[in-house]
């Protein structure tokens, strides 16, 4: 609080929340939010934060990325094991995630990649390699419960987005398509790709379907997750690149999930268990 108070602003209030007791919550009046967020990142590294200009409480709206987000895993450096490519496919999406590749031109050169790929593979990879992040059914069934709709939105596949859309919960999923011909995948992409940009516009079209003054959440962890991110009334960047940790509202370094849901000061009497 005094490197806050010797930047000449407010600090109006500072307490353990009472539903939360693990969570500091600070009031500050008149702070700048890009230097509070510097302080605050400063004297707790690797930490649980949230930062906001109003009344942080449940959102309406949920989006969600999905790779290295809700599934511990990438899908496509995954799948790409089964055709001995992995490391290859791995160091491009690293270089996607981390904003120093065109993720449209990336998606496609990866998928290309899997041309001649038996189909069956991605039954195999979702029952071997796929597993839920830590925290994340009890994040979307509290949510849900909260009244809050959820949505899946990936740059991803909808082969691995269903599945897991429908372990954890989600409302919608929103993916991209493979193209199968004849039980293997093709190399190509069906319909149109969803990038950055579509994943920000599902969040102001969820948004607003849920009304006049609702709040949103977003979460990732790579610049294709940044839009949406900066877009929502908290955007939070869960164990991110260093870019979309950057654009975030907050972030989760140390916690698993339902850390996001102690920051939303939801008590635990009312999480949802997995």
């Amino acid at each position: 609080m005094e490197m806050i108070e010797a930047r000449d602003w407010e600090v109006a209030g500072a307490g353990m929340l009472d539903t939360c007791e693990d969570v500091l919550e600070l009031e500050v009046v008149e702070g700048n939010p890009a230097g509070i967020r510097q302080i605050l990142d400063q004297c707790f590294p690797e930490s649980d934060l949230l930062l906001a200009e109003g009344t942080i409480t449940v959102p309406q709206v949920f989006v969600s990325d999905m790779d290295s987000t809700m599934i511990g895993q990438e899908c496509i450096d995954e799948l790409a094991d089964f055709a001995g490519l992995k490391e290859h496919i791995a160091a491009i999406t690293e270089r996607a995630m981390q904003g120093e590749l065109d993720f449209v031109s990336a998606l496609r050169e990866r998928v290309g990649l899997l041309k001649d790929l038996p189909e069956t593979a991605i039954r195999q990879c979702l029952d071997e390699r796929i597993r839920p992040m830590p925290g994340a059914r009890t994040l979307v069934s509290t949510l849900k419960a909260q009244g809050c709709r959820t949505v899946l939105v990936t740059g991803g596949f909808h082969s691995f987005a269903d599945p897991v859309a429908g372990m954890l919960g989600f409302d919608r999923v929103v993916g991209n398509q493979l193209a199968i011909d004849k039980g293997v995948l093709t190399g190509g992409l069906l319909g149109a790709i969803v990038d950055s940009t579509v994943k920000k516009q599902v969040l102001l079209e969820e948004a607003a379907r849920a009304g006049e003054g609702a709040l949103s959440l977003a979460t990732g962890d790579g610049a294709n997750d940044i839009p949406m991110i900066e877009a929502a009334s908290f955007g939070i960047a869960y164990r991110a690149k260093p870019k979309a940790r950057a654009a975030a509202d907050g972030w989760v370094d140390r916690g698993d999930l339902t850390a996001i849901l102690s920051l939303l000061g939801v008590p635990r009497d009312q999480w949802v268990a997995d």
